[in-house]
């Protein structure tokens, strides 16, 4: 996720909270036309950060993807390289944990 995707959910979400606090205000005591242009405001912004956070989860589900695929290649073509980095791993992670 890029930084630019990051500020524009964040802006998004603050958004939407700021107009949901203002429908809470508004429509504490009455209902009426203000209300019901701030509640398709309110809806609007929900709608917009829903395809954002749709956007974001699929572009995280395709970097999942990908990287799962280049482990899946790189263990393929240097097996014996995967072994003695899991086997490494295994050992750092057996050391930290008998130090407790």
């Amino acid at each position: 996720m890029s930084q630019a995707q990051k500020d524009r959910l964040m802006r998004d979400l603050h958004s939407v909270v700021a107009e949901a606090e203002g429908l809470l205000r508004a429509t504490a005591g009455h209902v009426g036309e203000g209300a019901s242009e701030l509640r398709e405001k309110v809806q609007a912004s929900l709608d917009r950060a829903k395809h954002n956070l749709a956007d974001l989860q699929d572009a995280a589900v395709e970097k999942a993807k990908a990287a799962g695929r280049a482990t899946d290649a790189y263990v393929h073509d240097k097996p014996w390289q995967a072994i003695g980095l899991a086997a490494g791993v295994g050992v750092l992670l057996g050391m930290l944990i008998s130090r407790r």
